[in-house]
């Protein structure tokens, strides 16, 4: 397993950028719309993982939601897997509390699930298995 990215939630992407890119030299490589998640993505790789900008589509995506609540910083950290149904089953065999019991597709057509962050620390982790 290795860290996929740190999502980290953001009223704009462009704004972030100023940042991200403008500052610390990060490169935008990919940007989409992730219609099921009501969310627009950017991904900028550091290193061997990536930090990837989530900015909401709608005011009733779950980052609309977590900007309300908490303003922009870090949504969640993304852990590459290699059997995500494996992982997960045996996740819920140990009782892990799970968001997605069952993957469903992500940004750049990953299979990715959530776990609900009462069983990690108080952290939101998404599982990633790559295609």
């Amino acid at each position: 397993m290795k860290i996929n990215h740190l999502g980290i939630a953001t009223k704009g992407i462009e704004e972030a950028l100023k940042f991200w890119g403008d500052a610390l030299g990060l490169e935008n490589v990919h940007t989409e719309v992730v219609e099921e998640q009501k969310v627009r993505v950017a991904m900028l790789p550091i290193g061997e993982s990536r930090i990837e900008l989530l900015e909401p589509t709608s005011d009733d995506s779950p980052i609309s939601k977590f900007l309300e609540k908490r303003g922009g910083g870090i949504h969640h950290i993304a852990v590459e897997v290699e059997d995500i149904n494996a992982v997960l089953t045996q996740m819920k065999e140990k009782g892990v509390r799970l968001i997605d019991e069952a993957p469903r597709i992500g940004a750049e057509g990953c299979l990715i699930a959530f776990v609900h962050p009462s069983s990690t620390n108080g952290v939101l982790l998404e599982l990633v298995q790559t295609t």
